[in-house]
């Protein structure tokens, strides 16, 4: 993946540039329509294509995992195929619907078990078996293993989740730099920055995610409770500190009021 920083604004910290992968040219800033499970709700692939014309969609991990199944998109030559999209997809790594499952998964060192809200059967997610199962799904972006914490959220529990997130976060680069991808083009790790609402594990993340020099990285924990105006200052205290030559993918944002202010402050993907 390739990132050019094409104008920056001189009264913030607003930029547009464009990302180019395999499967072609993301403009920046840009919002990307969720296709949860292989399609973006209440609109046809066609409208998709040619009036809506995204450069790039979203999937997610953990719906696609449990239905239609890892095995079917790996058998239909991945989600592109499958989907009959020939553009850019970036899927998140499962860790915010583990989040949102928190009456139905249990958090350890080496991974999360979860039940299945289809048929209540269990499963576990590892930083190893996510890069997997990405790589099988065929995004050309794909999210480290997180976990997202609440809101709100004490100031321990914050910390000791960051830093398990961190530890996960190697393993999941050991994961991904030690496999191929399955259909012939190329994929990218972005790390997610925690911390909760708190600034100095804010700084402390962003600083811990930077040095792993991956080719974007992302701002997660954000959007789940907390007040407009703090999620204001702890995007632009994240921003501050991550490489300004690579994108920052902004995630579970994306009323355009939340996109405007987080674009002023330096935010490239939503």
């Amino acid at each position: 993946m390739k990132f050019d920083l094409l104008q920056k604004d001189p009264q913030s910290k607003a930029r547009a540039g464009s990302i180019t992968t395999d499967h072609g040219v993301i403009e920046t800033p840009i919002f990307m329509p969720v296709g949860t499970v292989a399609s973006v709700k209440g609109v046809h692939q066609r409208e998709l294509k040619n009036d809506i014309n995204p450069d790039i969609i979203l999937g997610n991990t953990y719906h696609l995992y449990l239905r239609p199944q890892t095995e079917i998109l790996e058998k239909a030559g991945g989600l592109h195929q499958f989907m009959n999209w020939d553009r850019n997809i970036l899927t998140d790594s499962g860790g915010y619907q583990v989040y949102s499952l928190s009456s139905n998964r249990k958090i350890k060192e080496e991974g999360v078990k979860f039940k299945s809200h289809i048929d209540g059967s269990y499963h576990v997610f590892t930083p190893e078996n996510v890069m997997e199962i990405q790589r099988t799904i065929g995004a050309d972006i794909i999210m480290a293993f997180d976990e997202c914490t609440p809101y709100p959220c004490d100031y321990t529990y914050a910390r000791e989740s960051m830093e398990m997130t961190h530890r996960w976060l190697k393993r999941c680069c050991d994961h991904f730099d030690a496999t191929e991808p399955k259909y012939g083009y190329s994929q990218t790790l972005f790390p997610i920055v925690q911390g909760s609402v708190y600034k100095d594990l804010r700084v402390k993340s962003a600083e811990v995610i930077a040095s792993f020099e991956r080719e974007g990285n992302a701002i997660g924990g954000l959007s789940v409770g907390e007040p407009a105006e703090m999620m204001y200052e702890t995007t632009d205290i994240v921003t501050d500190i991550l490489p300004k030559d690579k994108p920052r993918y902004l995630m579970g944002v994306g009323t355009p009021e939340n996109i405007l202010e987080s674009i002023a402050m330096g935010v490239d993907m939503f």
